[in-house]
């Protein structure tokens, strides 16, 4: 953290996409000027063109986040104010569909079975918090009876995209001492795969039910649904000793939501209307290594993807 930073309660973290650099001093500058005299540190790069920070000055941050978010509209460039103090978080608790990947499996295993269009239009409202999830769940998993358990395998190699920085989230975070977690409405045979080669050390979803070779079109119970997320959370920030501040959640779904409440920090990742709008802190445009950039993080500290 700069030293200008470092004398502020708040910093203001300018991030964009690591592939679309959006940052330049003139952009820093149209910044520092929509906010008003003396309302700003002066900047410190975190990554050039791609992460900026600045100590908040002024008394009524709030009032700073909206001038700056107003000073960027139109760039794709995320602007968010964190507390100065305890930003590099222990325990990162992270979902995974749509957000550490790009996919949502259930609706990659829909068109594989012929039904994507009918399960992708129930996932979406799903997630944008219009049908009880757990409901929800139980009656998309149901459409998949009888697909063979082979296509779970087919799908993951052939579908999966990992969302750019996921690797160097979980494993810059590990390398520094912090827990990392996925918990996710979907179903452990994929969170145990991308655990795996992201470097997460532990992963809890739902469990799909198999007989003869087949999906039998039921999940095992309990479903893991809002309340499980938030109480992974929690859980093992307990076993782990941890404050509540020293804890990072992420996820873009209406499951995500009370997660994300009860996290030091609770990011809302590309996510649906009513998650960006309740989450204290956003990310649109940015990659997961602006996660990183949050907690102070600069470029030479992140690991490789």
């Amino acid at each position: 953290m700069s030293q200008t930073a470092s004398r502020a309660d708040h910093v203001l973290v300018l991030t964009c996409a690591s592939s679309m650099p959006a940052l330049d001093a003139d952009v820093l500058r149209a910044v520092a000027g929509h906010t008003g005299a003396a309302a700003l540190a002066a900047p410190a790069w975190l990554a050039d063109g791609v992460a900026a920070e600045m100590g908040i000055l002024a008394d009524d941050t709030d009032a700073v986040l909206a001038a700056v978010r107003e000073a960027l509209s139109g760039l794709p460039v995320d602007a968010n104010a964190v507390p100065a103090d305890g930003r590099r978080k222990k325990l990162l608790v992270a979902d995974m569909d749509s957000t550490l990947i790009e996919n949502e499996c259930i609706d990659e295993l829909a068109d594989v079975a012929g039904i994507g269009a009918h399960v992708a239009a129930i996932t979406e409202r799903a997630m944008r918090g219009e049908l009880d999830f757990e409901a929800a769940l139980t009656e998309r998993v149901g459409l998949l009876k009888d697909l063979p358990v082979g296509a779970l395998e087919d799908t993951y190699r052939s579908r999966i995209r990992f969302m750019a920085g996921a690797r160097s989230l979980a494993q810059t975070m590990a390398r520094n001492g912090a827990h990392t977690v996925i918990v996710s409405g979907g179903f452990t045979f994929f969170t145990e795969r991308v655990a795996a080669y992201l470097g997460f050390a532990e992963n809890l979803a739902n469990r799909l039910e198999t007989a003869d070779g087949r999906l039998t079109g039921a999940v095992i119970p309990p479903i893991l649904g809002r309340a499980a997320k938030r109480a992974t959370l929690i859980s093992t920030r307990d076993r782990l000793g941890l404050a509540p501040h020293q804890t990072l959640a992420v996820g873009d779904g209406a499951n995500d939501l009370e997660m994300l409440a009860h996290a030091g920090f609770g990011v809302a990742y590309r996510a649906k209307p009513i998650v960006a709008e309740a989450a204290a802190i956003r990310i649109d445009h940015g990659d997961l290594t602006s996660l990183l950039y949050l907690q102070g993080y600069r470029t030479d500290e992140i690991a490789a993807g």
